[in-house]
């Protein structure tokens, strides 16, 4: 069984970045596809941007894409979601998932971290 931790929410202005870490234990995840999606407070949870299993294929919520993007490195089974010129709407928790596939799909998400808080002050 694979175990998501995601880390590196927090307080941050408006403009700045923040950088969030997904840690991946127990069987390796680099063989998965792995997402971001965020829920903000009284919303439904939302695709963010996901990264197939070798690393080299991306994709982004269409409105995020030019502030946003994701990698992972492998070696250390972590992925990572770089978040740009912050702006409160970007205010949420944030959560990997392992995919069974890529592209993501609503039938493909096989397992989700606990969520890490971002809140974005103006």
């Amino acid at each position: 069984q694979v175990q998501l931790a995601e880390s590196g929410g927090g307080l941050a202005q408006a403009g700045a970045s923040l950088t969030l870490s997904c840690a991946a234990s127990g069987r390796p995840a680099s063989v998965y596809a792995m997402g971001w999606f965020r829920q903000a407070p009284g919303k439904e949870r939302v695709f963010v941007a996901a990264i197939n299993a070798d690393g080299k294929r991306t994709s982004y919520r269409e409105s995020l894409k030019d502030r946003f993007i994701t990698w992972r490195d492998r070696a250390t089974d972590t992925v990572y979601l770089r978040m740009n010129d912050l702006i409160v709407d970007d205010s949420a928790v944030y959560y990997c998932a392992r995919s069974s596939r890529y592209p993501l799909s609503a039938t493909s998400i096989e397992q989700w971290g606990k969520g890490t808080l971002v809140t974005v002050s103006s």
